[in-house]
């Protein structure tokens, strides 16, 4: 635009002063270009533009000059005509001839008309120069606004390539499992395509822990030692200082080399660029980010782009950490039990398993021992759980140290322990159980309040392969030698006869046969016992309660059938007959207008329904066939059954509720760690297992619990439900509580049809 200056003059005369433009925008790109560096794209489109707009101007003020010059040759050729002409008019005013004095009024008129021709022409002109004056101030002024304009633009957009770059690498950033137990590889993944955003040097990742400091740096090229070691001391440095901890807190530095970047001399600064780690838990914060040699140049858009990304990375890496600390707990836990550190019931049956093919191919043998407390209920009830929980963790520690390192202990109930004795047969077994007996029998246990006492044990034997070659026999023989050390009088050892057992067998499968056609035939049938508000004794809910009905008429409660149905897969037969007969019970009552068509109704479901069996969709689908409204539906689970399978649970109790039934936690008390699951999931019933309730005028230590129970459940929104109301005592012992509901014998008995208890 420069030569502009030098060829064009203004209607004035004067030079145009394009050199003040040219200043003002070299000045505007200065100021830019010292913040941020221009996209390429917009910098080409800011040079197109002006140089159109440059060349209007220099159109325009050539087009301004010529139109002068033009003007000026006009009206020195006017001035040249009349000055003939009046010469010509004084030559012929001299001349007496008539026909040369007859011109003189035409020319005359010919030298009036070139005079307000030039006239005429010298406003036009001047008109023009004055809009041509205009009209370059406006392009000049327009010309810096826009300039201005563009580079305010160009400094906070960001070029496409970049942004496709970034997309890249969040792609990249992408949770799973292998990333998550992984995290310190899986971040080497992604940042080559972090350095082809922005070439820095150096990555860091820092976590204040119990230790001191954990560092993970990653090295963006080979460096020498000497580099290495400037960049671990500096950003270690200010990584303590950021985090709060002190200058000589324990480091413990873990790096990482990877083969791109390049080279810096020892003595450069070294900036950083930094975003804290959420904190996910109390026992982790630290620090995420880049680190860069001070003569790379660091773009606005770059520092944009390099913080979103990080923001993204301290989201994975924090969460990758919590996780992976998540994971190794979750692994732990769903092989062990979570009081004892034992192998839990799952871990037990995939090693016997495994056993058993072990010892098959070997021609080894390998024993069975089942454990099972004698009397341990009496010790949570006289010195209460956390005392029943020391001495079942005593316990396990007692049989870790009389096993070996190749056996295996678990717990696979409340207050029961199986142990895998490799490669040992019937006599070994035998001595093996008969020194844990001696063991836990001599030991004493203290309780929190001071108490001194000692447990005893039955245990039953089988051995592989002659007492069973498959998982199921040698359990169901393990199982039944357990039970006879138990009708032996407990605090023995008895090893599995086989003799004697495939009688009792043979038995439970008629038993099961039985019970199955007694389901074809509808002869299982629910009894209704009437569940009434502890405080006005009216009637709140009818439980069902099976019964097997005979061919002869002759009733049998649940008690005596209800492992047989559970061992041999009925409990899904038996739970659609309870709730067809149950639903069709409840759509009478309504029908008949009948007071009882208001109670709701608790249906005892079994523990397999939480594995997703549909029972729930099934009954969802019945009461809109039935019009009965799912509120007055709830469903129970006993409690050792409910917390068997935690992630199953809370999956079962949001599908019940979406459907609009509730739930009841039926003997609430029995399991070693009860209050932890009120923690854990939330429901909207907990029925007091009846062993505390008819015991509390004679307990204090079941009175304070129930007490106690009922408190806690008010504070956090649990109904309460007291069963084995025997007596009006005990009632009005319950009442004082605040327990909500009761139910029992001295309510009201179980009865084949739905009725209004006598009022008490």
């Amino acid at each position: 635009m420069s030569n502009l200056s030098h060829d064009c003059m203004d209607a004035g005369g004067t030079t145009p002063r394009m050199e003040e433009v040219e200043s003002r925008l070299e000045q505007q790109s200065r100021a830019t270009h010292g913040a941020v560096a221009e996209p390429n794209h917009l910098e080409a489109l800011r040079f197109r533009i002006i140089t159109q707009i440059a060349e209007i101007l220099e159109n325009q003020i050539r087009t301004q000059r010529s139109a002068t010059d033009i003007s000026e040759l006009n009206h020195n050729v006017h001035q040249e005509i009349i000055s003939k002409l009046m010469t010509a008019m004084s030559a012929m005013a001299a001349d007496d001839s008539n026909a040369m004095i007859a011109m003189i009024p035409t020319i005359t008129h010919i030298i009036n008309t070139c005079t307000r021709l030039d006239h005429s022409l010298d406003l036009l002109f001047q008109h023009r120069s004055e809009q041509w004056t205009a009209n370059d101030r406006h392009i000049k002024n327009l010309l810096i606004e826009f300039n201005q304009t563009l580079l305010e633009l160009s400094s906070v957009l960001i070029e496409k390539d970049l942004l496709e770059r970034q997309s890249q690498v969040l792609q990249r950033i992408i949770l799973s499992h292998e990333h998550i137990s992984q995290w310190k590889e899986f971040v080497q993944e992604i940042l080559a395509d972090f350095y082809a955003i922005f070439p820095f040097n150096f990555f860091y990742i820092a976590f204040a822990e119990e230790h001191g400091l954990s560092l993970y740096l990653y090295y963006l090229g080979q460096y020498t030692d000497e580099t290495r070691a400037q960049a671990r001391g500096l950003l270690s440095q200010q990584m303590l200082e950021s985090i709060g901890l002190p200058p000589n807190a324990a480091l413990d530095i873990e790096e990482f080399n990877i083969n791109c970047g390049a080279q810096i001399k020892p003595d450069l600064d070294i900036n950083m660029i930094s975003v804290p780690v959420p904190d996910h838990s109390t026992n982790l914060a630290g620090l995420l980010g880049v680190a860069y040699a001070a003569e790379n140049n660091l773009s606005a858009q770059e520092a944009s782009v390099i913080r979103a990304i990080l923001a993204v990375m301290v989201m994975v890496v924090g969460s990758s950490k919590v996780l992976s600390r998540t994971l190794l707990e979750l692994e732990y836990y769903a092989v062990h039990d979570p009081l004892t550190g034992l192998h839990n019931r799952r871990q037990f049956n995939d090693i016997l398993n495994y056993e058993i093919g072990r010892s098959e191919r070997h021609k080894h043998e390998f024993s069975v021992l089942m454990l099972d407390l004698d009397d341990f209920k009496d010790i949570n009830d006289s010195y209460g759980h956390p005392t029943g929980d020391t001495a079942l963790c005593s316990i396990a520690n007692a049989l870790l140290e009389h096993t070996r390192n190749g056996d295996l202990c678990a717990r696979i109930g409340g207050d029961e322990f199986a142990i895998i004795l490799t490669e040992t047969g019937p006599e070994g077994a035998r001595i093996v159980a008969e020194k844990i007996g001696e063991a836990l029998r001599e030991m004493a246990i203290t309780s929190a309040q001071g108490n001194r006492f000692h447990l005893t044990v039955s245990i039953g034997v089988s051995s592989y392969p002659i007492d069973g070659q498959t998982i199921d026999t040698l359990l169901e023989g393990v199982d039944a030698a357990m039970y006879k050390a138990k009708d032996m009088g407990k605090d023995g050892v008895c090893a599995f006869d086989a003799t004697e057992t495939r009688i009792s067998i043979r038995e439970t499968r008629d038993n099961a046969e039985n019970l199955r056609e007694a389901l074809k035939e509808g002869r299982i049938i629910p009894y209704y016992q009437s569940i009434v508000n502890c405080q006005t004794g009216e009637l709140y809910a009818f439980e069902t309660l099976a019964r097997l009905k005979s061919p002869t008429g002759e009733t049998t409660s649940a008690a005596m059938f209800i492992e047989t149905i559970d061992k041999y897969g009925l409990a899904r037969d038996l739970d659609l007959a309870m709730i067809n007969n149950s639903f069709a019970a409840k759509r009478a009552a309504m029908d008949a207008n009948r007071p009882e068509a208001n109670a709701k109704i608790f249906i005892n479901l079994s523990v397999q329904e939480i594995q997703g069996r549909g029972i729930l969709g099934y009954a969802e689908e019945l009461c809109q066939q039935l019009e009965l409204p799912p509120e007055n539906i709830v469903f129970e689970l006993l409690e050792r059954d409910a917390i068997g399978d935690m992630t199953n649970m809370r999956r079962f109790l949001t599908n019940l509720r979406r459907k609009g039934f509730a739930f009841a936690l039926d003997d609430f008390g029995t399991g070693y760690n009860s209050f932890h699951y009120l923690r854990e999931l939330h429901f909207e019933y907990v029925k007091i297992d009846g062993a505390f309730v008819r015991n509390i005028l004679s307990s204090k230590v079941d009175y304070a619990l129930v007490h106690n129970l009922s408190r806690l459940c008010q504070d956090i929104d649990i109904l309460t439900v007291a069963e084995f109301v025997e007596n009006q005592e005990i009632w009005e012992a319950l009442k004082d509580m605040g327990i909500n509901y009761a139910q029992g014998y001295h309510i009201g008995m179980p009865l084949p049809e739905m009725q209004l208890p006598l009022k008490k």
